[in-house]
C-alpha cells in the first residue's frame, strides 16, 4: 500500500498546493505505484471526504507550527507579550512581529501561504462537489463546511494583511500573474455570503468522532464576529444573540459558560460547553524533524515553544505542588503591563505563572528568556505527563479555542453599543463566573474585560487594530500608525504577479 501523492493542477503565488490530512489514519492509500492527479480525483464520497479533511488541515497551523503559527505571531505583535525565546534571533519571524521591524523580506511567508492553501482546497471542493455521486445530505453538509472554512481563512487574511486577493475558484498557472487584490469590503461581503449560505446545512451537534468540524453554532458565531468587524453592529448582535442565548444560561445551541475559569484550561476538558470552535491536536502522529511540516505533524507545537526554558521544580516546589511543566523554549514572555492588569484578578492564576516569585522563594529554577519579565503564559502549558510520543516537542495533544462563549458574550455586548440591560447582563456573566462584581457596561469596560478574559488566545492584536487603540498601546514596541495596522505581504508573493504591497512597506 502506498500513500497517494496529490499533484494539484494549479499553483498559487509560487506555492504548490498539496493535500494533507487531519490525522495519520485518514490518509488515502492506493495499491501499486500510481500517482492520482487532482483532475482524476473527487470521484466518490470517500474521495470527497478526503478533500474535506484536506480543507480543514490548515486550520491546525494556528498553534501547530513555530514562527508561522498565527497564535504565536499575533501574541508577539500585541502589547501583552514579547516574543521571548533564547535570544533576539530565535524564531526571527516572531521577533520582528514583537518589535515591529517586520518587513516583506522577514515576515514568515508561510503565514500567508497556509491560509491561501486552505482557501484553494476549499475552492476545489466547491467546484468538484456538485458532480460527485454521493448522498445528497452529506454533499450539502460538505459544501457548507468548505464555505464556512473559506470564510474562516479569509477572515484572518483580511484582518492580518487587509489588501488580499479574493479567489473563489481554482487557478491555472496562467491565471496567477493576473490576480488582483480585492477591496476589503468585498472580502467581507463574500465571507458573509459564504456563511449565510452554509449555516442552514450545518448540524447543530456533532458525533464524538466529528468534533472539530463546523457546526451551525460555530458558523453563526463566526458570522456575528465578521459582521462586527465589518461595522454591521445590528446584524452582529442578531447573530451573536442566537449563539449566546440568555446570559449565564444554556443557549439553543447548547453552549454554556464553564463553571470555573480554571476548568477551561484543564486540557482534558476538550470540546466543553463553552467551546464553539476548537482545534483538536493529536499526540498520535509521531511527528519528528524529518517529517515536520509535511502533513504528518498534528500536535500543538506552540505548547513547546511557550514552555519556560530549563524549568525545574526544587524539592520545595514539589512539596508546594507546583506544576511539573515541561522544559520549553521560552517564547511568549508576558509583559509587565498585562501582568499588572491581571495581578489582582482571579484569572491571573490560570493565565500567568509568576516565575520570578517562585524562583525567589526557592521553589523552581529556570533560565531567562529574551526580554524576560518573570511572567510566563500558561493557558496552554504542557506538563511532563503530556509527553506521549518519541519526539516530545512536536506532539502535544493540547487543543486550542478559536471561538468560545465568553468571547461571543463580549462581542455581542460591544455590538449592542456597550449599553442597555442585555449588554450589562452579558458583561456581568463573564465577570460573575470568576467572582467579580458588576461594573457599569461601556465599550471601554467591555474591551478591558476582553483583554483579561481572553489574554493569550490570539484576539488582542485584532482588538487593538479594529478599535483604533493600536498606535497608543503599541507605541512602546515601535508600532507606526498608518502602516502597522496591516502586516506586509511576503516578498515571495510579488514574483510574476500584480500584487501591490501594503502602505508603508517597500514594494
Amino acid at each position: 500500500m502506498k500513500l497517494i501523492s496529490f499533484k494539484q493542477s494549479f499553483i498559487a503565488f509560487g506555492v504548490l498546493l498539496t493535500l494533507g490530512s487531519c490525522d495519520t489514519d485518514e490518509k488515502l492509500e492506493v495499491r501499486g505505484d500510481g500517482v492520482v492527479l487532482e483532475s482524476n480525483f473527487y470521484r466518490n464520497e470517500t474521495e470527497a471526504y478526503s478533500g474535506l479533511v484536506a480543507a480543514y488541515d490548515k486550520v491546525g497551523k494556528f498553534a501547530g507550527s513555530m514562527e508561522t503559527a498565527p497564535l504565536l505571531f499575533l501574541n508577539s505583535a500585541s502589547d501583552d507579550f514579547y516574543a521571548g525565546g533564547g535570544n533576539s534571533g530565535d524564531q526571527p519571524g516572531l521577533q520582528v512581529a514583537s518589535n515591529y521591524t517586520v518587513s516583506p523580506i522577514n515576515i514568515p511567508p508561510a503565514i500567508w501561504a497556509n491560509y491561501y492553501q486552505g482557501v484553494f482546497r476549499c475552492n476545489v471542493m466547491i467546484q468538484k462537489l456538485p458532480n460527485i455521486p454521493m448522498d445528497a445530505a452529506k454533499k450539502a453538509r460538505f459544501m457548507a463546511e468548505v464555505k464556512a472554512l473559506r470564510a474562516y481563512y479569509y477572515f484572518d487574511l483580511v484582518r492580518m494583511f487587509k489588501n488580499v486577493p479574493l479567489i473563489l475558484a481554482p487557478l491555472t498557472k496562467a491565471e496567477v500573474p493576473n490576480v488582483l487584490q480585492a477591496k476589503p469590503a468585498d472580502v467581507y461581503l463574500q465571507m458573509e455570503k459564504d456563511l449565510n449560505d452554509a449555516i442552514g446545512d450545518l448540524p447543530v451537534t456533532l458525533a464524538t468522532n466529528e468534533q472539530g468540524r463546523f457546526t451551525k453554532g460555530a458558523a453563526t458565531a463566526l458570522l456575528g464576529k465578521i459582521y462586527l468587524y465589518d461595522n454591521k453592529k445590528t446584524e452582529a448582535a442578531v447573530q451573536l444573540e442566537k449563539v449566546n442565548g440568555t446570559p449565564g444560561g444554556t443557549s439553543s445551541f447548547g453552549y454554556k459558560l464553564m463553571p470555573t475559569f480554571a476548568s477551561l484550561w484543564d486540557h482534558t476538558n476538550k470540546f466543553n460547553s463553552e467551546s464553539i470552535f476548537e482545534i483538536a491536536y493529536s499526540d498520535k502522529s509521531n511527528a519528528d524533524w524529518g517529517n515536520f511540516e509535511t502533513g504528518n505533524d498534528e500536535g500543538n507545537v506552540a505548547a513547546q515553544l511557550m514552555g519556560m526554558r530549563d524549568y525545574s521544580r526544587t524539592d520545595a516546589g514539589k512539596t508546594a505542588g507546583l506544576p511539573d511543566y515541561i522544559n520549553g523554549w521560552g517564547f511568549m514572555v508576558v509583559t509587565t503591563d498585562l501582568a499588572n492588569a491581571l495581578k489582582t484578578d482571579p484569572r491571573f492564576a490560570s493565565t500567568i505563572f509568576d516565575a520570578n516569585a517562585e524562583k525567589a522563594a526557592g521553589r523552581i529554577t529556570f533560565t531567562d528568556s529574551y526580554n524576560e519579565t518573570g511572567y510566563h503564559f500558561i493557558k496552554y502549558a504542557a506538563v511532563n505527563a503530556d509527553i506521549k510520543a518519541a519526539n516530545p516537542f512536536l506532539n502535544f495533544a493540547i487543543n486550542t479555542y478559536i471561538i468560545r462563549l465568553a468571547d461571543t458574550y463580549l462581542l455581542e455586548a460591544e455590538a449592542l453599543g456597550g449599553t442597555g440591560a442585555r449588554a450589562q447582563a452579558l458583561l456581568d456573566a463573564v465577570r460573575a463566573r470568576v467572582g467579580l462584581a458588576s461594573v457599569p457596561v461601556s465599550i471601554p469596560a467591555i474591551l478591558a474585560e476582553r483583554r483579561l478574559e481572553l489574554a493569550g488566545e490570539g484576539h488582542r492584536w485584532y482588538d487593538l487594530v479594529r478599535t483604533g487603540e493600536a498606535a497608543t498601546k503599541l507605541a512602546f514596541k515601535g508600532f507606526v500608525a498608518g502602516k502597522n495596522e496591516a502586516f506586509p505581504i511576503p516578498y515571495s508573493e510579488f514574483n510574476n504577479t500584480k500584487i501591490v504591497q501594503n502602505p508603508g512597506y517597500p514594494q
